[in-house]
């Protein structure tokens, strides 16, 4: 596959874990996901309130069309639920990167396979279909949890951008910036099989 068609519909498949291109029948999955949780009251997160969610996944479907974004429902393959989603954004094709970014998890599937499963998924796509050489994560810098978790995957932090970002609250965040290079891939899925293999 080249990389001037990373937005292309695909699923992207796991033993555990299966990611499908978010559409309005994930509606009632995703509200149910967003609430164990309550997610949208996460003040280092952007999470949609399950009241906005027809314009959430409008917005996923404008993304795909105009080539700027594939965003995926994360179901869990043991219950059938969706239990998060997570997406491909900010591509950059003559410099072949892309972002993963604008994950969240229902609180009762944090800490367990279905991030790790997920982002292997999406990392192998980008590096072994659509041969990137860099995959970028950025959070808050407050997020600490989703900090651990980027570095659990066996990303590298590479810094932080001060003053980025103005949250919905109007709080003006810096976001760190963590990257995956194509010569790390090898080591990097090595690793998250191993972890995985640990939680079959």
């Amino acid at each position: 596959m080249v990389f001037d068609k990373v937005f292309d519909k695909v699923i992207l498949e796991g033993p555990r874990v299966r990611l499908e291109p978010m559409s309005i029948s994930h509606k009632d999955g995703l509200s149910e996901a967003i609430s164990d949780g309550e997610l949208w009251n996460i003040f280092v997160t952007k999470v949609p309130h399950p009241d906005d969610l027809d314009e959430f996944i409008g917005n996923a479907y404008y993304a795909l069309e105009e080539g700027d974004g594939l965003v995926f429902s994360i179901i869990d393959k043991r219950s059938g639920k969706v239990v998060g989603s997570s997406r491909y954004m900010r591509a950059s094709p003559p410099n072949k990167r892309v972002e993963i970014g604008f994950s969240f998890i229902a609180k009762s599937h944090q800490k367990t396979h279905i991030n790790t499963e997920a982002k292997l998924l999406m990392l192998e796509h980008a590096f072994e279909n659509l041969k990137v050489n860099r995959v970028e994560f950025v959070t808050d810098f407050l997020n600490h949890n989703s900090r651990s978790a980027i570095l659990r995957l066996g990303a590298k932090q590479e810094g932080i951008l001060r003053n980025h970002m103005v949250m919905a609250d109007g709080r003006v965040r810096d976001s760190v910036v963590f990257t995956i290079i194509s010569n790390e891939w090898l080591g990097v899925k090595q690793h998250l099989t191993a972890k995985l293999a640990q939680t079959a």
